[in-house]
């Protein structure tokens, strides 16, 4: 039996959510004149990318990139970050990954932010699942989807044929 793969987001749709979740960054940060967007590693760190570059479009803030290596079948090991806790500690901070699916990476992720006072916290994702088995929610979200468990939504970043799909 053929699976079928359902295109969620195109490219252009997914320029156009990058753009919403940077204005509404920019709304939240209005009064910052620096935040830190802190993308777990592999797809959710090239969406931080995405968003910082479209955020320095639309405003006057300077974005620090921070990339978040977390063991995402063993949460609970140590998490890397390619900023020291200085360089976040009392700024206001953004955690972003592609999909929020059950909420284990980005809530393993949001403890490692708290270890510091931070100004402000939130979070950020492309494709929310709705299928939480922890007390997280994505502050910014591309598309909310309700989708059976054992769908998987993946986000392809390819140079030119960026996607979300439904497998």
């Amino acid at each position: 039996m053929q699976e079928m793969n359902t295109v969620i987001l195109d490219k252009k749709q997914i320029a156009h959510k990058i753009k919403r979740i940077a204005y509404q960054i920019y709304e939240t940060n209005v009064d910052e004149k620096e935040v830190v967007i802190a993308g777990i590693m592999a797809n959710g760190f090239l969406l931080a990318k995405k968003i910082k570059m479209e955020l320095e479009k639309i405003s006057p803030i300077k974005v620090l990139l921070c990339e978040v290596v977390i063991d995402k079948k063993h949460p609970t090991n140590k998490i890397n970050t390619s900023l020291k806790q200085e360089e976040y500690k009392n700024k206001s901070l953004l955690l972003v990954d592609d999909v929020l699916h059950s909420g284990t990476t980005l809530i393993y992720g949001v403890k490692h932010f708290l270890e510091v006072p931070l100004k402000q916290f939130k979070t950020a994702v492309l494709v929310d699942r709705n299928h939480k088995k922890y007390p997280i929610k994505a502050d910014f979200k591309g598309i909310s989807l309700s989708t059976s468990l054992n769908e998987n939504v993946s986000v392809i970043f390819e140079e030119n044929n960026d996607r979300a799909i439904l497998e």
